[in-house]
């Protein structure tokens, strides 16, 4: 089933750390276009809709409803919105029983709100589920984030989550790079737009005028005082995205210089050379190969600490817990024979590393385990 709607559907894709969260925030500077916070719909929930059951049962939509609503980071996107009644306020939203449905209904939910006739939606990893997307809103407009995957990397290896050496980022930045091109080549024109990063914060008037035709949309010069929203204000608070808080700035382009030694440099074009010169970027160092023996031993550093960290400051661990609590629902339903065991699709089909990654794991549950990491529900930091 598929929704095909009068305002068509924006997503913002792009790796983690490529600029989607201030082009998110840009966007919903529009009069007309309502942007939440990142949702991670897509990843964590259309792999397992066969756990479900049944969702033409209002009882097994109910359930999908409420999963995602409670589970998003910010709660309910910051709307002051009764936790009682939401479920049956989106459940009135909802155009058919199935995932396009309640998603429709949720972002509708926000727009309405927020007082704007048409939404977006900002989850880096959605670039994994496009064939889903398309097949639940033909109509999908695409803006894809590119950025030289030195500075991602970099960045990854200064957040609080994501990839914790130089072999883990450039894999995950090269995977976002090979699932996205056949979509680019096949899309682009109108449904497909590319925003270059750099681009962005060097000509950012130019660039969003450019994102705004492209969207059908009249260009408002106040969307670049993002920085005064609400969202961009919480967001600058956590140390990974200070940023946000501020005008727009090149100061961020190149930092691989400086925070990534010459060796990290020839392993990430080792591994992603070929990506980064096929976008333009210039290959400056003599690529290091790195051996079977040395890519499991940074495998599993990356791994052992993701898990690790998950509860130290500025860590992800009320969000991780709720993405496991998730996969002990899927497993109750399949043993009550509720829905059935889910068929993931090829990408998600391949080794655990890739599913837990693709699915918006922070850190991989043998690990978690290893580490006696406890769940948290609750926390006194700020949760994005």
């Amino acid at each position: 089933m598929s929704i095909q709607l009068s305002e068509p559907p924006i997503f913002v894709i792009g790796a983690e750390r490529s600029g989607t969260t201030l082009l998110m925030t840009i966007l919903g500077c529009h009069s007309r276009i309502a942007v939440p916070e990142v949702a991670w719909f897509y990843p964590r929930f259309y792999p397992y809709l066969q756990t479900y059951g049944d969702l033409s049962d209002r009882l097994h939509l109910r359930v999908l409803i409420e999963e995602m609503i409670f589970g998003l980071k910010t709660p309910f996107w910051g709307i002051q919105a009764n936790p009682k009644t939401i479920v049956d306020d989106i459940l009135e939203r909802v155009l058919e029983p199935s995932f396009a449905g309640v998603y429709n209904a949720i972002l509708q939910w926000y727009a309405n709100s927020v007082g704007k006739p048409r939404w977006g939606e900002k989850t880096p990893f959605n670039l994994f589920f496009i064939d889903a997307i398309l097949s639940d809103f033909p109509n999908a407009r695409f803006i894809y984030l590119i950025r030289d995957g030195r500075d991602v990397s970099a960045e990854y290896l200064e957040s609080a989550f994501g990839p914790t050496n130089i072999y883990a980022a450039a894999t995950v930045w090269k995977l976002a790079q090979d699932a996205v091109k056949p979509w680019r080549e096949k899309l682009q024109g109108e449904q497909w737009l590319d925003v270059r990063y750099e681009t962005l914060v060097r000509q950012p008037e130019e660039t969003i005028q450019a994102v705004c035709q492209f969207l059908g949309e009249t260009y408002e010069p106040d969307m670049l005082n993002f920085y005064q929203t609400d969202i961009a204000q919480r967001r600058s608070q956590a140390r990974d995205h200070k940023p946000l808080g501020h005008p727009i700035s090149d100061r961020y382009i190149g930092i691989y210089q400086a925070l990534l030694s010459q060796r990290d440099q020839r392993i990430f074009a080792g591994i992603a050379g070929e990506e980064l010169a096929q976008l333009g970027y210039e290959v400056e160092v003599e690529p290091l190969v790195l051996t079977t023996a040395e890519q499991q031993r940074y495998e599993e550093l990356d791994a052992r600490i993701r898990a690790a960290t998950l509860d130290a400051p500025d860590g992800h661990i009320v969000y991780e817990s709720y993405n496991d609590w998730l996969a002990d629902q899927r497993q109750i339903r399949i043993q009550q024979e509720i829905g059935s065991a889910p068929s993931l699709p090829p990408l998600l089909s391949k080794p655990e590393y890739a599913e837990e990654l693709i699915t918006g794991q922070r850190a991989w549950r043998k690990w978690k385990t290893y580490f006696g990491i406890k769940r948290q529900y609750h926390s006194q930091q700020l949760v994005l």
